[in-house]
């Protein structure tokens, strides 16, 4: 399998540190790692971003001495004007977001109260007269942060007691948290299905619960974002029941709008902080576009050669030269392929080196997250493939380098990605490698529109009926529900649509009304009812057929695109095909097979609407906003070869349909307008078949979405507008709040497709513009210079004001 992979020999590029000792400086590292070949002419754009200084300020009173004698053990003699202006609010008893850029010390913020206050409640009779309740959105991070709250509170003794509370930890440390610990640290899910349930058991707990940490917020946003939501207004309806209003403290990465965003997650006003104090390094970050392969894609289209191999190139030059570098990679199939690749081309110079390189990403087993988490932190590792599991701030200090094997899909996660280099202040290394797709296309040679554009604000939609429902039954085995939980006020604990919900709960069955009140009446737990990160059912299970190993866990949602039958699935450098995927049982049987392309589903999808919220004429075009249902079905899959990309052959496959009611945005046009165009009824279907797939790919650039969370249908005469009509819709149950906000961007966000277009050097379509990995149509038919005058058509009718 090995052999496959070897692009061109070895060359071994510098040393990362000059002859004297002192570490190369970023350009010296990007000016050498471009020499090799025709590199350089890979490289778009390169913006140089320059350091800045320092600001400090006093800590604010209230702080208990020990705790700042504690930080001062730790190295840090005054806090940064940021921090000392979080803590302030946070000792007032007003929760704050803290949004500034990376290694800008946002833990501290939420640390030193927290600190404070449990040294306080050690006075109490059972030395737990105070608490906090930290969630963080992934295990590692959790982890992470138990680590270095140890470390601060060492000087402190046994005050401050940490636990770790998530699905890992064994059911006596489970005992001793809920009894003993003054700090727990978990994640929203174990919030919502251990902790929120079982509330009267954790009443000492929650009754002294002070304080509320929720690091990284900005991750929680659409679907996942909408159910946290409702999960922190059953937390603050169980503590209002036990005498406790805690104040929350937020942590977020560079986002618009922060304070808003953070209170549509809480439910409260949240005050914010946004003026980064902390000193910076220089930051040198590269636009790089792969080169285009000799092979050719579908329809005959030019491909470039993919960002995975690029990336595993880079990775493995960078590792060889003793730069520290982080690889993030969208798909946990992607990040294996890099590490392998990686791997494989040090090998061939020292194979000592090939395991300093590794992948990390979710669906490992928690003894093998925890030996990567610990190798990083050792430094035992030189390079890391990794999903955005690693994005979050997991603290891997003294990386020189980040590569970015594709768009993250927002520019907040494009930041918060490339900070992780240089994280003591010092000059790094970030490189954006494209993806042969519309909007990366787009980036590379766009440099503003990531370099002069404010990042994106948060979106999430609390008042989903389809995420409120089941979080309301929870609510009410909990406590039963009651007129209060629905009245009006500064700060309502559900959204006015909750209490148009309890009757048609009650004559479903799952709630029962007695007077005013609502409750769970069922056997089964309610909290059961529902995934909060929308994966839609039971993981399916990856077993090795011959040996019965359990490799790892994908999401249900996610089985039919990715462990169908016939599949290529990485696991730790071993490469294995699907044999069987059981549905039923939730299962997919594998067998180790090397084979040496990669493999990605097709599927085809049917829509009707359902209503139209919103109408606006464009000229005689209209757009619209409203409700719809899509049938999808998985009906093949593609074999790529793994470093070109090239099509190697489509299987059928026989996987049942999914129906889903959601959200969506559509267009239509009017005939006279397609005249006008010069669009015939010949071309007519691939123009607008061509926009829909161009669409699609551009709007994360205007929603804080994945293209893969949104989906389209295009037809030159839909049964519901008896016009032509392009769809783009939201990809959960009852919307996300991509499709709205693409609504209300619509004049910049069809614009922006139709330039994408426009620019794109190829003749008739490419993936780079009009061609999707995922149509279910086999691309066809397109029509590239169709759909840039359909959309220039569109455009020219679009409202004035």
């Amino acid at each position: 399998m090995t052999d496959s992979f070897l692009v061109r020999p070895y060359q071994s590029p510098p040393n990362a540190t000059e002859a004297d000792g002192r570490r190369r400086s970023p350009q010296a590292v990007l000016a050498r790692l471009s020499e090799p070949g025709d590199r350089s002419l890979r490289i778009t754009h390169t913006e140089q971003l320059p350091g800045r200084g320092e600001v400090h300020a006093n800590w604010p009173e209230g702080i208990r001495d020990e705790v700042l004698d504690a930080v001062r053990a730790a190295g840090i003699d005054r806090p940064w004007a940021h921090q000392a202006r979080a803590v302030e609010h946070a000792v007032r008893g007003s929760s704050v977001v803290v949004s500034t850029g990376t290694a800008s010390g946002k833990s501290l913020t939420y640390q030193v109260p927290v600190l404070s206050v449990l040294l306080e409640g050690q006075t109490a009779p059972n030395r737990r007269g105070a608490t906090a309740l930290y969630l963080a959105p992934t295990k590692a991070l959790a982890a992470d942060q138990w680590r270095a709250i140890r470390r601060l509170a060492e000087p402190l003794g046994t005050a401050v007691r940490p636990a770790v509370y998530d699905g890992d930890t064994p059911p006596e440390e489970r005992a001793w948290a809920r009894e003993h610990a003054n700090l727990l640290l978990t994640n929203p899910d174990m919030l919502h299905t251990g902790l929120l349930p079982g509330h009267r058991r954790w009443s000492s707990f929650l009754r002294a619960l002070r304080y509320v940490v929720i690091d990284e917020c900005h991750v929680y946003r659409g679907v996942f974002g909408s159910h946290v939501a409702q999960v922190l207004r059953r937390l603050r309806r169980v503590c209002a029941h036990h005498g406790a209003e805690p104040v929350f403290l937020l942590a977020s990465a560079t986002t618009a709008e922060p304070g808003a965003s953070a209170g549509r997650l809480v439910g409260l006003p949240v005050a914010e902080v946004t003026e980064d104090a902390s000193p910076r390094g220089e930051l040198v970050f590269a636009l790089w576009e792969p080169p285009l392969v000799e092979g050719r894609g579908e329809r005959g289209a030019p491909v470039r050669r993919t960002a995975t191999a690029e990336a595993a190139d880079l990775l493995a030059d960078l590792a060889g030269a003793g730069v520290r570098t982080v690889t993030f990679v969208r798909s946990r199939r992607g990040a294996e392929l890099i590490s392998l690749i990686a791997q494989d081309r040090l090998a061939a110079l020292d194979r000592t080196l090939a395991g300093r390189v590794a992948a990390y990403r979710g669906g490992y087993l928690p003894e093998e997250r925890r030996e990567l988490e610990r190798a990083l932190h050792s430094g035992e590792l030189l390079g890391l493939a990794a999903t955005t599991a690693l994005e979050l701030g997991v603290d891997i200090a003294g990386l020189d380098a980040v590569l970015l094997a594709g768009y993250p899909g927002t520019r907040a996660s494009l930041w918060q990605q490339a900070g992780r280099a240089g994280r003591r202040g010092q000059g790094a290394l970030a490189v954006l490698i494209a993806r042969d797709d519309p909007l990366d296309t787009y980036l590379v040679h766009h440099p503003e529109a990531l370099f002069e554009r404010p990042v994106e604000s948060t979106v999430l939609d609390p008042g989903n009926p389809y995420v409120l429902a089941p979080h309301l039954c929870a609510a009410a085995a909990e406590l039963p529900l009651t007129d209060a939980d629905f009245a009006e006020g500064p700060a309502p604990l559900f959204d006015p649509t909750a209490a148009e919900l309890l009757p048609k709960l009650t004559d479903r069955g799952l709630l029962r009304q007695r007077g005013r009140s609502w409750y769970w009446t069922r056997r089964e737990r309610a909290a059961d009812l529902v995934d909060i990160r929308g994966k839609g059912g039971e993981p399916v299970r990856v077993v090795e057929a011959a040996t019965g190993r359990l490799l790892g866990t994908v999401d249900s949602a996610a089985a039919h695109t990715t462990v169908h039958e016939g599949a290529v699935h990485l696991h730790r450098g071993q490469s294995f095909v699907v044999r069987e995927l059981d549905l039923a049982d939730s299962v997919a049987l594998v067998e180790e097979s090397n084979p040496p392309w990669s493999t990605s589903a097709r599927e085809v999808t049917e829509l009707s609407v359902l209503e139209t919220d919103v109408e606006v004429p464009w000229g005689d075009a209209r757009l619209c906003f409203g409700s719809v249902e899509v049938t999808a079905q998985v009906v093949s899959y593609l074999r790529r070869r793994l470093l070109t990309g090239e099509v190697l052959g489509e299987t059928r496959l026989d996987l049942p349909p999914r129906t889903l009611r959601t959200r969506a945005v559509w267009w239509t046009m009017a005939e006279d307008q397609l005249t006008d165009a010069r669009i015939t009824p010949e071309i007519l279907p691939g123009a607008l078949h061509a926009a829909e797939h161009a669409a699609i790919g551009m709007l994360p650039l205007f929603a804080t979405c994945d293209r893969w969370d949104i989906g389209g249908v295009s037809t030159a005469l839909h049964p519901d507008t008896l016009l032509p009509t392009v769809f783009v819709h939201d990809g959960h149950p009852g919307g996300a709040g991509f499709a709205e906000r693409a609504f209300h961007a619509a004049a910049r966000w069809l614009a922006a497709t139709r330039d994408a277009i426009a620019a794109c050097e190829c003749r008739a379509g490419c993936p780079s513009c009009i061609q999707s990995p995922k149509c279910g149509n086999g691309n066809e038919p397109l029509h590239k210079a169709g759909a840039v005058r359909v959309l220039t058509q569109l455009l020219r009718g679009r409202p004035t004001a």
